[in-house]
């Protein structure tokens, strides 16, 4: 409930600032696409303001999720094989159980202390 209601605090003020910024730049502007030719450009479109800024907004969005996505793909991919992991000592843990037998587990060491010096004064 709380955050239905910080959404619509947040969203309500922000719809009305685009529709504000719509209705204030509905003039239209020449988008050229071609760099060689600014008279007679080959390729260009006509279009208000505000499409040609909340386009580029929009763009602007996806491309950084896209990128975001991308860069964590290192992240997926390790909780990936730690869920296969996970699921084969589950299934390894339930055979056990079943079984009745103890997990036969190595001796192990522990790591040595770590020695630190006193702080100098």
């Amino acid at each position: 409930m709380l955050r239905k209601i910080v959404a619509a605090l947040i969203l309500v003020p922000l719809a009305a600032l685009i529709v504000a910024f719509a209705v204030a730049n509905r003039q239209n502007v020449t988008v050229s696409l071609d760099p060689f030719n600014s008279n007679e450009p080959a390729a260009s479109v006509a279009l208000p303001l505000f499409v040609l800024v909340i386009v580029l907004l929009i763009a602007g969005v996806v491309i950084g999720g896209i990128a975001a996505w991308l860069r964590q793909s290192k992240w997926r991919r390790t909780a990936r094989r730690l869920d296969r992991e996970l699921d084969e000592l589950r299934v390894e843990f339930d055979g056990l159980k079943r079984t009745g037998e103890a997990p036969n587990f190595p001796e192990a060491d522990p790591p040595p202390r770590l020695k630190l010096r006193p702080p100098v004064r």
